[in-house]
């Protein structure tokens, strides 16, 4: 049995008319071409689907069997119609945003600003560890995602958003608070608090030290950077974080950033998809959003660096 969406729509819209001039009208069609239609249907079916009374055509036991079916798939349809019709509005749907830990400072802010220019679509935000950002990378889980260096062993679109520093911080009251050109070898042997094997944060750091021929030894890990500055004011030892998390801190003067040689450590926050994989219109204006207010949120922070370095 076969029977075309086409024959579908025919069927409906004589069952609705009871007449096959009105329903010819309706799509546009001729009256002849209609009841060919429907004679081809029927005898797809094997069934008459329709019979005369009087001026109406109406509907026989089979006809109304096969019209419950028929009104579900027109309604499907309808909506499939309009759910497709939404996604080429820019200012509706649902996007799926994945971002690492740290980028909870601005991506937050980001977002707000979008949100109030586009109410009309919902964002999804998962703040989560690089580890779970590479396996959503892999499974086409997200549809953005912001995170420091993707990951090399994918196919993946990626665009560069802004500078990530790593600062070396310390409580306001350190004796290398202030001081210049601290030499990376003054603080090796301080103890240090940061983030966890595995992150993005942590590989940079033992990086930086290996390329300045120093073993680098943490003292606490922390899983988060807040953890990481909590436990720096309270003096359990210097810290290496992103510039991005600490500006609150800053300007209450309970951290401190120590100039010390070749520091900050640069890194930079990316945003990054699939290769290949599809964005909604919603989806592409979040993301140019994104990216254009990286610009100017890499302009203040790298005057506030100028300013307290």
């Amino acid at each position: 049995m076969h029977i075309s969406f086409r024959q579908i729509q025919i069927f409906q819209t004589v069952a609705q008319t009871e007449n096959f001039t009105r329903a010819a009208e309706v799509l546009h069609m001729t009256q002849p071409a209609i009841s060919m239609q429907v004679k081809q249907l029927e005898e797809n079916v094997g069934l008459s689907l329709f019979e005369r009374q009087g001026k109406r055509i109406v509907l026989t036991a089979a006809g109304r069997a096969m019209h419950t079916y028929t009104c579900e798939i027109a309604a499907k349809y309808q909506g499939m119609v309009e759910t497709l019709e939404e996604l080429k509005n820019v200012h509706q749907g649902y996007i799926k945003v994945s971002a690492a830990n740290t980028s909870i400072y601005f991506i937050t802010r980001m977002l707000a600003g979008f949100s109030q220019q586009n109410e009309g679509i919902t964002v999804s935000l998962n703040i989560t560890n690089r580890k779970t950002l590479v396996e959503q990378l892999q499974n086409y889980e997200a549809d953005l995602v912001v995170m420091g260096e993707p990951p090399a062993n994918l196919d993946l679109h990626s665009q560069r958003l802004m500078c990530n520093p790593l600062v070396l911080i310390a409580p306001a009251n350190h004796p290398l608070a202030g001081q210049k050109a601290i030499s990376v070898s003054a603080i090796i042997g301080e103890k240090f608090v940061v983030r966890e094997p595995g992150s993005g944060t942590r590989a940079a750091i033992e990086r930086f030290f290996a390329e300045h021929g120093h073993t680098f030894t943490s003292t606490l890990e922390m899983g988060s950077n807040e953890s990481i500055k909590y436990s720096v004011i309270a003096g359990l030892g210097l810290g290496i974080v992103s510039l991005h998390s600490i500006r609150l801190e800053l300007e209450t003067h309970s951290l401190a950033i120590l100039d010390v040689q070749n520091f900050p450590i640069q890194r930079y926050w990316h945003i990054v998809t699939r290769e290949g994989k599809w964005l909604s219109p919603a989806a592409q204006a979040f993301k140019e959003y994104v990216i254009a207010e990286a610009a100017t949120y890499s302009q203040d922070y790298q005057q506030l660096l100028s300013v307290l370095t």
